[in-house]
């Protein structure tokens, strides 16, 4: 073989990136990004090996370990909530989980990760054995030749404090792990067996289909999934969207049943495809680049060799028929209408981007915008337009354009003329011709954020740049998602072009659906019910000329939150003694608290103004609650103008209501973050809500309240946190209440909910102590009221499980269509409070890094309970706990319950026979996590606001439980184990929470639960016989 050939020097970055990039084309004709982080050894490579004595990379390599996990998970915060979800997080606490991170000092470090993109993906499918490409990326961590265990790979990574994942798209699929530092070229001898020489048994074949069929049913109930899955089956027999991509139980067994070889089809999709020509590695360390070279070079030499070929899946099919209309029939309450144009492939046109200035127009929501439009009318919530990052809509066959409109229900009855309305726009974008100074703005926009780019925690960043080698230029792989560098007018009306009724497709999601239809359809693999209709030849040709562009509809105004002072505030700060590395409090008063700290870190031109805002009265009963819902919901509404055009300039605002406190966020350049906040206030001292305006948001409130706990592991947390806090308000009563609430009854509630404050706020990053100052003075001045004293605030407490205490609690899922049970298996510890908090913290996180892979092997593995199986700490108010949580479609409760239990029991064993070489690499690892550095100053953020919102203020909290770590032995981990976990411990204080799905039989099953407990009919009968903790936060 020839020699690989390397390219120094020639990726354009960020002034501030201190990383070196080398691209390497290897003979097999794999190509490779290798990237030195300087920060990964901060001390130099030499010293901190000696320092840390770390091993071999092959050393250890057969200990038990696992996944790390240290930090504690928020009860119930599910990272994937949609739009409807929304009412559920309000409900639950401690909304984000710390983040890692210590002080200066501390040898900070980051983690090693590579990611690996092979261009091959679900369009590859035989349509004999549909969904083969995404089964073949879960087989590929099945062993290897050289490493045949099936668990090898990711007991070494969890070992190591490591985590790996992969997902297939349309036309690639990625792998992808992180690892600490010293321990990166172990992972990649393992990871580089996938592309080599996977062992894909037969055995491992039948259980992964398992695994498989449950990540589907997953999504099974979902509204997203299910229209993504209508536009694959309508499309043109033939062509590569014409597929079922996620593969489930029947799409593969179905296939064998039919004749077909599984294990032959997907060697044969392996050999065909998995290829050097077509393969992207990145890998990102700390050593020099000519080490990572030699490593990839010794490691990756022996993947075959293939021709360098780009995605291609061209046709001359049309994607779909032409003029039609689809109604599917919604799972949740939601009047969803998507347009959805076809464009040709703009691969080659990302430094013009003439589809995301037409997504900026379409998608604006600015006075003169379309949404603004359909807001005053009382048709639309809310709009979102582009071609999203997806495969399905951004492919080499096309790129796919999707409106999406949330209607009101007179918004859906007028859906043809919201669509007219859609086509005035479009005659004006055509009338008016392309703006250059609409591009200029976008092209400054994303200058700045490649200037002053946050980074990445390093396994994202890594398969970002893998998937962009497919896209851009080896010169562009960073900076060709930010460019707006040539304006080419013509390109936009060229595409402008395409939008037209004509290549239009509707389809319109909602519960409003006729059943009683002789025209319904189903489709096969989901289930769903939909309606095919042809849009009348008179409405399309109506749409294409339009008569006339309604005088409300008008491009959007310029842009005056774009930043132009990128300025450092810590200019000659550099050597500031220690004690500024932590927040000050510099304002402590009745009214408003505030902590500050300048950032020194990352040297950005950013900032963060988090408020924590308590409202008088504004939960004291499920009136309040909900109209302080109805306020806040109202008033976002109102300013969502000034807020868009803050986020497009990446100045963005967060305003939600948390637990029973209103919480504002401002964050991203620091500018005009002042401005801002001056105009957020003062629109919301003079905000009068508007009657139409008030029954839209309304209606949608209602909507959402009936569309909350939907899914099964929502409604888990939901019911394990309504039976914790002493004072819940429960969601269905939540929605009663709201349905009587009048426009007066607001407006009348108004002036008292804000009659009396309490603030607390952290202002951190680009800032001077002045300017933070100033900032706390906007809130005063403008809401100059009495403040809400401290022993009027209200405080949160958690409900103390009994000495010794078993309770249930048992449910049907929400939706009685979905076949997902969920088991949530709590075990009360102690409240974190006092000397000895830090030790059971640390000592809880341990028992959580030793036995957290173990679980997931055993539950999803080797039993295939299903796709989700969790364990680890929760935080609940400040009252420490831990949780096992499994989610099946094939298993009741009762048996999930009883086989959680069992591996439970069996963890004496599994600890006992723990060796002190296995144990030393848990601790070493977990303590390596905690002292891992923030990747920007929003993590950083996010770790001081987590300890103001508890009110612990220790914001050195996880330095301290890695200096605690160093002194916790295996015998502490098994103490705590048996107090805590074992019965009949009367510390041992457990609540199950058991959601059936509709495919068990729970009137007859739930007869066995009194083996577990006691069963929980009434949550508020239990709380007022029980005692609380004291509150703390």
């Amino acid at each position: 073989m020839g020699m690989a050939e390397r390219f120094d020097d020639v990726v354009v970055k960020s002034p501030t990136d201190r990383k070196s990039y080398r691209f390497l084309h290897l003979p097999n004709g794999l190509c490779a990004v290798l990237v030195h982080d300087p920060e990964i050894y901060p001390d130099g490579l030499d010293a901190t090996r000696e320092k840390d004595g770390a091993m071999d990379e092959d050393e250890d390599e057969e200990d038990e370990c696992d996944e790390e996990d240290d930090e504690y998970e928020s009860d119930g915060d599910e990272e994937e909530l949609d739009e409807a979800d929304e009412e559920e997080e309000e409900e639950e606490e401690d909304e984000s989980a710390p983040v890692k991170k210590s002080k200066k000092g501390d040898s900070l470090t980051k983690k090693a990760a590579a990611a690996m993109c092979v261009g091959v993906g679900s369009f590859s499918d035989p349509y004999k054995a549909q969904g083969l490409a995404h089964f073949l990326e879960h087989m590929l961590f099945m062993g290897s030749s050289e490493f045949p265990d099936e668990n090898e790979y990711e007991s070494y990574l969890s070992k190591h404090g490591g985590s790996t994942n992969a997902y297939t798209e349309t036309e690639y699929t990625c792998y992808h792990f992180e690892i600490n530092r010293e321990y990166l070229k172990g992972a990649l001898k393992r990871f580089s067996q996938f592309f080599i020489s996977p062992l894909m048994k037969s055995e491992a074949m039948e259980r992964e289909v398992m695994a498989v069929d449950s990540e589907f049913n997953q999504v099974l109930q979902s509204d997203s999934c299910r229209l993504l899955q209508l536009h694959c089956h309508t499309s043109s027999p033939g062509h590569p969207f014409n597929g079922f991509f996620w593969g489930n139980k029947k799409s593969l067994v179905d296939a064998i049943e039919n004749g077909v070889n599984l294990r032959e089809e997907i060697l044969k999709m392996y050999k065909e495809n998995y290829h050097g020509g077509i393969m992207k590695l990145v890998v990102i360390g700390g050593e020099p680049l000519d080490v990572l070279e030699e490593w990839v070079l010794e490691l990756f030499s022996n993947v075959k060799a293939g021709p360098p070929s780009r995605m291609s899946y061209k046709s001359d099919l049309p994607i779909w028929k032409k003029g039609k209309l689809y109604r599917l029939e919604a799972v949740k309450d939601v009047n969803i209408m998507e347009l959805s144009w076809t464009l040709p492939c703009l691969h080659e046109e990302y430094l013009k981007k003439p589809e995301d200035y037409l997504a900026h127009l379409f998608g604006h929501e600015g006075s003169g915008s379309l949404l603004y439009f359909l807001k005053a009318k009382g048709w639309a919530i809310s709009l979102s337009a582009g071609v999203g990052d997806e495969g399905m809509r951004r492919s080499s066959v096309a790129y796919i354009f999707i409106m999406s409109i949330h209607l009101t229900d007179s918004g859906l009855e007028k859906f043809h003329e919201v669509i007219g309305y859609i086509y005035q726009y479009i005659k004006l974008l055509r009338q008016s011709t392309p703006q250059e100074w609409v591009f200029k703005e976008l092209q400054a926009i994303g200058n700045m954020e490649f200037r002053f780019a946050e980074e990445q925690p390093q396994e994202d960043y890594a398969v970002d740049l893998a998937e962009n080698l497919f896209f851009y230029c080896k010169e562009h792989i960073i900076y060709g998602e930010y460019a707006f560098e040539q304006w080419d007018p013509d390109l936009v009306q060229y595409v402008l072009s395409f939008f037209s009724p004509e290549n239009m497709r509707v389809d319109i999601l909602s519960k409003s659906f006729d059943k009683q239809s002789e025209a319904i359809q189903s489709e096969p693999w989901f289930g769903s019910q939909y309606i095919e209709e042809d849009i009348s030849p008179s409405l399309l040709k109506l749409w294409e000329n339009t008569p006339e562009i309604d005088p409300s509809l008008h491009l959007p105004l310029r842009n005056d939150f774009i930043p132009t002072d990128f300025s450092l505030r810590n200019s000659g700060m550099s050597n500031i003694v220690s004690s500024t590395s932590n927040p000050r409090c510099i304002i402590d008063q009745p009214l408003m608290k505030l902590w500050y700290k300048i950032d020194l870190t990352f040297n950005v031109p950013r900032a963060n103004a988090y408020f924590l805002i308590t409202l008088k009265d504004g939960y004291s009963s499920v009136k309040n609650c909900v109209l302080t819902e109805l306020f806040l919901k109202l008033l976002k509404d109102e300013l969502n103008e000034i807020i868009y055009q803050a986020g497009v300039a990446k100045l963005e605002t967060s305003l939600t209501f948390v637990g029973d406190k209103l919480e504002l966020k401002l964050y991203g350049f620091n500018d005009k973050l002042a401005i801002l906040l001056s105009k957020i206030l003062k629109l919301s001292k003079a905000f009068v809500p508007n009657i139409n305006r008030f029954k839209v948001i309304k209606e949608d409130m209602e909507r959402a309240f009936r569309n909350s706990n939907m899914k099964p592991l929502n409604h888990s947390s939901y019911l394990r946190i309504q039976l914790l806090r002493e004072r819940f308000w429960d969601v269905d009563d939540k929605l009663s209440c709201l349905k009587n609430l009048s426009h007066s009854d607001l407006t009348e509630f108004i002036p008292s909910l804000l009659s009396q404050l309490y603030i607390e706020g952290l202002c951190h990053g680009n800032l001077s102590e002045k300017e933070a100052t100033d900032i706390s003075n906007i809130f005063t001045n403008t809401f100059p009221v009495e403040p809400i004293p401290a022993g009027l605030r209200h405080k949160e407490r958690v409900l103390c499980l009994p000495s010794g205490s078993s309770l249930i609690r048992s449910v049907s899922v929400k939706n009685t269509q979905d076949v997902n049970s969920v088991v949530e298996l709590y075990f009360q510890i102690e409240q974190d409070v006092g000397m000895e908090s830090t030790r059971l913290r640390a000592i809880t996180d341990l028992f959580s890094h030793i036995i957290e892979e173990p679980c997931f092997d055993q539950l999803r593995t080797k039993e295939q309970l299903g796709y989700v199986v969790e364990s680890g700490p929760r935080m609940t108010y400040r009252i420490l706990g831990y949780c096992f949580r499994v989610q099946s479609s094939e298993y009741s409760p009762i048996h999930l319950h009883d086989r959680i239990n069992n591996f439970i029991n069996g963890l004496q064993d599994l600890l006992d026979s723990l060796d002190d070489e296995s144990f030393e690499s848990h601790r070493t690892g977990l303590i390596a996590e905690k002292l891992e550095k923030d990747p920007s100053l929003a993590y950083e953020t996010g770790h001081y606001w987590n300890q103001i919102v508890d009110k612990r203020y220790l914001f050195e909290m996880l330095k301290l439980e890695a200096e605690e770590l160093k002194t916790i032995e295996k015998r502490h981990i098994i103490d705590w184990y048996n107090k805590y976990l074992r019965p009949p411990s009367p510390k041992c204080r457990q609540l199950a929470i058991h959601v059936w799905g509709c495919n068990t039989n729970a009137a007859e099953e739930s007869r066995k639960l009194s083996k577990f407990g006691k069963l929980v009919e009434d949550p508020n009968s239990l709380k007022s016989s029980s005692e609380f903790y004291s509150s703390l936060c």
